[in-house]
């Protein structure tokens, strides 16, 4: 019913800017939570962003506040991921997950997930 697809990922400088896309291509017509997490190699999994069913609210980490920006286009049945001044250290796979209650930083409790982008920051 849920089928989560992240797009937009690349290779970019230090400083530059990425938007990922999350499109869920599924049956269903429930409007999920949204987040947006990252892993990267060596790592456990992360939060950066959530946004809540309508778009009305968002929270960050602390890390990617003030730099990446979480929207929705529910028409579209897709979240976007405004990615700016990234760092070398935002590289990571990152993806997205849909859960019809839970909009927190705990990636365990969010139902679906995408199969993620690779996101490569050069220094």
């Amino acid at each position: 019913q849920v089928q989560l697809a992240e797009s937009g990922g690349g290779l970019v400088q230090a400083g530059g800017s990425l938007r990922l896309s999350c499109t869920n291509s599924g049956r269903s017509s429930f409007t999920y939570f949204m987040g947006w997490f990252r892993q990267a190699p060596g790592k456990e999994r992360e939060f950066a962003a959530a946004i809540n069913w309508s778009g009305g609210s968002t929270r960050y980490a602390d890390s990617v506040k003030g730099r990446f920006t979480i929207s929705r286009d529910n028409a579209k049945n897709t979240v976007y991921l405004q990615m700016n001044s990234l760092k070398p250290e935002d590289t990571a796979v990152y993806y997205c997950g849909a859960d019809r209650t839970y909009w927190g930083t705990d990636s365990s409790q969010y139902d679906y997930w995408g199969q993620g982008t690779q996101v490569t920051v050069s220094s």
